[in-house]
């Protein structure tokens, strides 16, 4: 007589976690950062820096806590996004101290402002609340679908959060921050481009069918009706208006660049892609020519150096002159003069300072870095089994790509400069805040992706086909 010992010949082959990868990519990145730190001591005071231990242990410790949370709780996540994300915020805390060393920096804060107020250490503290921010989402974000059920409400809080600096005082001649007494300021255009990714794939997933099948050909481009092209027109007027009222050309960029990246991907009508940039053209054209602050940066970009605008253009002059002087291989951390651009560490021109202190090798390497978490999210999006997923990983890492584009444009004199933060690298605690939380929802996307499917119920058929052992 013989009895059934097993079922299958053949044992389930789980799909590798690739969490030990990660650790050591991780290790390899704090390891670059310290470095890095070490390097920018001993070319300033030929000495290696006190707070080396402290750096360290404090963005080790950041790490290794992100680590542990996406071992437990999004085991087969993308394993490349969480050590890129480190390594760009550990470069961006050295360089921000290494900015805070500069005796000029030093003397123009303090007779500006009658004091000097280091950024490294509050960066590192926005830092620690950004990864906090990335830990709540893995442990509460059990399922990004669920982001779906609030497709309406979050387009009213991302209106809200675009619309609320216009009653605040300008700062730098744009309203794109809120000053909350006892906290600061506080720039919600980074969460709101979060925020509209989820209002957008929301809405397109719904309406994508009739975007995309009702339309008519017209000399090779299929030009939706007039009832469907009602939404891009909607939010092409309200980037307008934010480019208006609070002289923000950045979010107007990303806020309208989101939109039709995810419109061409839901409908894979070029049609869409034209029209946007048709659109946004006028749009930026018309504004230019009667606002006078967009209009200012319009004339600073064409003409950096003239005397007629080099009193509003010394920055991006100054920018220039950096990424000059900074040739192929740069002067070396802590070598360069980038320091004579006054906003050096904020908003746009943290990437100066790599152009002259690391040289184009250097800046094609951070670029290829933020190139690596566009790509790993797109990829995300590709593996996605879902719709709603696949179009949220889409906004997120088009609107991430936009930001570092426009960023990056805008110091190297291609398009005007906008004011936006270089993620990850630039002081400024919303910045990197927000940021963190759009990594942390890519990797939920990214766990729901790479997760192997459940096995399929066993059927009657099945059980007719079974090996049996003696």
């Amino acid at each position: 007589m013989s009895v059934v010992t097993n079922t299958t010949t053949i044992g389930a082959i789980e799909a590798p976690s690739r969490r030990n990868t990660e650790l050591a990519l991780l290790a390899f990145a704090v390891a670059i950062a310290v470095f890095a730190y070490l390097n920018v001591g001993l070319a300033l005071d030929g000495e290696v820096p006190a707070g080396v231990l402290g750096y360290a242990l404090g963005l080790a410790a950041l790490a290794g806590v992100a680590h542990l949370v996406v071992r437990k709780f999004a085991r087969y996540a993308d394993p490349l996004l969480l050590p890129l994300a480190t390594l760009l915020n550990g470069i961006g805390l050295v360089l921000i101290w290494r900015l805070d060393q500069s005796q000029r920096l030093i003397d123009r804060a303090k007779n500006i402002y009658g004091a000097f107020s280091p950024s490294a250490p509050k960066q590192m503290l926005f830092s620690a609340i950004g990864v906090a921010l990335f830990v709540g989402v893995l442990i509460l974000l059990k399922d990004h679908r669920i982001l779906q059920r609030y497709t309406y409400i979050s387009m009213v809080v991302a209106m809200v959060l675009l619309i609320l600096p216009v009653f605040f005082p300008a700062q730098f001649g744009a309203r794109i921050w809120i000053r909350i007494p006892g906290v600061g300021s506080i720039q919600p255009g980074e969460f709101a481009k979060i925020i509209i990714s989820i209002f957008f794939a929301g809405y397109l997933m719904v309406k994508r069918d009739a975007l995309a099948l009702a339309s008519r050909r017209f000399m090779g481009l299929y030009l939706p009706r007039g009832r469907d092209l009602g939404p891009i027109l909607v939010v092409w007027a309200l980037s307008i208006l934010i480019l208006v009222f609070e002289t923000d050309l950045g979010s107007s960029l990303l806020f309208f660049g989101v939109f039709v990246v995810m419109l061409y991907v839901a409908t894979e009508r070029t049609s869409w892609i034209v029209f946007g940039l048709l659109m946004s053209a006028v749009g930026a054209v018309s504004v230019a020519s009667f606002e006078p602050h967009v209009e200012q940066r319009v004339q600073a970009w064409l003409h950096p150096f003239a005397d007629k605008t080099l009193a509003q253009s010394d920055q991006i002059a100054q920018s220039l002159m950096s990424f000059g002087a900074g040739g192929t291989i740069g002067t070396g951390l802590g070598q360069g003069n980038s320091d004579l651009i006054g906003f050096a560490a904020n908003a746009d021109f943290i990437l100066s300072t790599v152009g002259e202190e690391l040289g184009l090798a250097g800046t094609m390497a951070i670029l290829l870095l933020y190139g690596l978490i566009v790509e790993r999210g797109v990829r995300t999006a590709l593996a996605a089994r879902d719709p709603f997923g696949k179009l949220l990983a889409i906004g997120l890492s088009g609107g991430f790509a936009i930001q570092v584009f426009v960023v990056t444009g805008g110091v190297m004199g291609l398009i005007p400069l906008t004011g936006m933060t270089m993620p990850f690298m630039a002081a400024g605690g919303s910045s990197v805040i927000a940021n963190w939380g759009l990594i942390g929802i890519l990797i939920r996307i990214s766990d729901t992706a790479r997760r192997p499917a459940p096995a399929p119920a066993p059927t009657s058929d099945a059980e007719m086909t079974q090996v049996v052992r003696p």
